[in-house]
């Protein structure tokens, strides 16, 4: 049986943007919350750029999760 559709690489691109987006939002409130506690509190130039480098693993796991959904997918079919 061959594989069909988007491999994890071409999802792990795909969905980059939204990971770092999201990551850049929860690194930013992470940042607030550490304040409360004596941290300090991330720019949001800082937290979009952490975003950007966190967010890669973030859509790695998520493209092999969608990848195996689509490969079961397949194989009910």
């Amino acid at each position: 049986m061959t594989r069909r559709g988007w491999g994890v690489g071409r999802l792990t691109l795909a969905l980059w943007p939204l990971g770092a987006g999201a990551m850049a939002v929860n690194l930013f409130f992470a940042s607030l919350i550490g304040s409360w506690v004596g941290g300090p509190v991330l720019s949001p130039t800082l937290s979009v750029l952490g975003g950007m480098v966190i967010g890669v693993p973030t859509a790695w796991a998520f493209a092999r999760h969608f990848r195996r959904l689509m490969d079961a997918a397949d194989r009910d079919a």
